[in-house]
């Protein structure tokens, strides 16, 4: 009887897929379940294609930063020099991040006398630069603790020389990482100083006859310096703000032209000398403020405002939401535990604000929540004996173009 059974099927070819065959499409939305910003910088190194996809796409960073926190690698502790890790952090990516960084600032000069770098409050802008002074030499210095990158400046022309008055923020070229301008806030001459890396010369811009208002966004990022002492910036940005405590109105400064313009601020903040804000922006790239108002733990209120279109259509600050104290911390229970609790807005970055919630007695707390969210995110609570500033890392020009950063040293 002859067999019914057909000849014998051929074996499958196994077949392989090249890295380049992956389109970088797909790539990013790999990309996007990365669990953090160390993870995806660890992963676009590995090869060029992936390096490419990344690089790419301008849409790609706006929806990864959308749906990652920013990310804290540790606190700088300002009298000793060094980096405080988070607690409980086991993630390989995160160490991976710090390794081989210099947070004990060990490649700032010292000259013969051993003379001081300290760490200027307001010190961590969002380029990842750490700003510090030496009174001895009369230098500023702009340091990258993770890239190692180090640029040093004469201090600003003032009448009385005393760093610790000043606010410092470093702005690079788009085109050439070698070219930046260093902007400073000299609160007590009301004026900002504009140091320029082309003509290393000082340039004075003062506010006090500021008085063109400025309508808002003109379509393109900002960069921030807010209120009182503390200053935000980011790297792409090209406006400072200002709050100037003894007036109504935030000024404005476009580091491009220097050119000075000023916002109102919001009409319930403008008579309240004491109430502390910082400037950031929202996920959606809003332009908005955060504020700590009311004394007390249980009257305080954490206010949010952003600027946008009334029903008018005229931009002004919206209050967009209010949250109370007790909404991040069992206000009773602290209050009867170390009595006075002051609350600091720190920073503002892409939707997060990160709050410093001081109980006294050197003991400090930190927590950031998201805008969009809500969700609250807890460091932690500990006593210090020097001033902390959180570290949050930048996003890396490594990951922004195809070209060559060269570091002026």
């Amino acid at each position: 009887m002859a067999s019914q059974r057909g000849p014998p099927s051929p074996a499958p070819v196994a077949t392989t897929i090249a890295i380049t065959d992956i389109g970088d499409d797909l790539l990013c939305e790999i990309f996007l379940r990365l669990p953090s910003l160390p993870s995806l910088v660890r992963a676009a190194l590995a090869c060029r294609a992936f390096l490419h996809a990344v690089r790419s796409s301008p849409a790609f960073r706006r929806r990864f930063r959308a749906v990652h926190p920013p990310q804290i690698l540790g606190f700088l502790n300002a009298g000793i020099h060094s980096l405080i890790p988070l607690d409980g952090r086991s993630d390989r990516d995160l160490a991976a991040a710090v390794h081989g960084s210099d947070f004990r600032f060990i490649r700032l000069p010292k000259d013969r006398d051993h003379s001081r770098w300290e760490i200027l409050n307001g010190c961590h802008d969002r380029c990842g630069y750490v700003f510090l002074c030496n009174e001895d030499t009369n230098q500023i210095a702009a340091y990258n603790p993770l890239k190692r990158a180090l640029y040093i400046v004469p201090c600003p022309p003032q009448e009385t020389c005393d760093p610790h008055c000043h606010d410092f923020r470093i702005i690079f070229s788009e085109d050439d990482q070698r070219s930046f301008r260093v902007v400073c806030v000299q609160q007590k001459l009301d004026r900002f100083s504009v140091f320029s890396s082309d003509s290393r010369e000082w340039q004075s811009i003062s506010w006090v006859d500021t008085s063109t208002p400025q309508h808002g966004d003109d379509g393109g990022d900002n960069c921030v310096l807010s209120s009182y002492t503390d200053t935000v910036m980011t790297e792409f940005d090209r406006l400072a703000y200002w709050k100037d405590k003894n007036t109504g109105y935030i000024v404005v400064l476009n580091t491009v032209t220097l050119q000075l313009s000023r916002m109102d601020l919001p009409q319930p903040l403008k008579d309240k000398d004491s109430t502390q804000f910082e400037l950031g922006r929202t996920n959606a790239g809003k332009l908005c403020m955060v504020c700590a108002d009311g004394f007390g733990a249980d009257k305080t209120m954490i206010a949010v405002w952003i600027w946008r279109a009334d029903g008018d259509g005229v931009d002004k600050w919206m209050q967009h939401k209010v949250f109370p104290l007790n909404m991040f911390i069992d206000v009773t229970a602290c209050s009867a535990e170390y009595g006075v609790i002051t609350v600091q807005v720190v920073v503002v970055i892409d939707g997060f604000v990160f709050l410093c919630i001081d109980f006294g007695s050197l003991t400090k707390f930190f927590l950031s929540f998201c805008l969009e969210t809500e969700n609250v995110n807890e460091f932690f609570n500990h006593t210090f004996h020097n001033d902390i500033h959180p570290y949050i890392m930048a996003w890396p020009p490594s990951l922004l173009s195809n070209k060559v950063e060269i570091l002026q040293v």
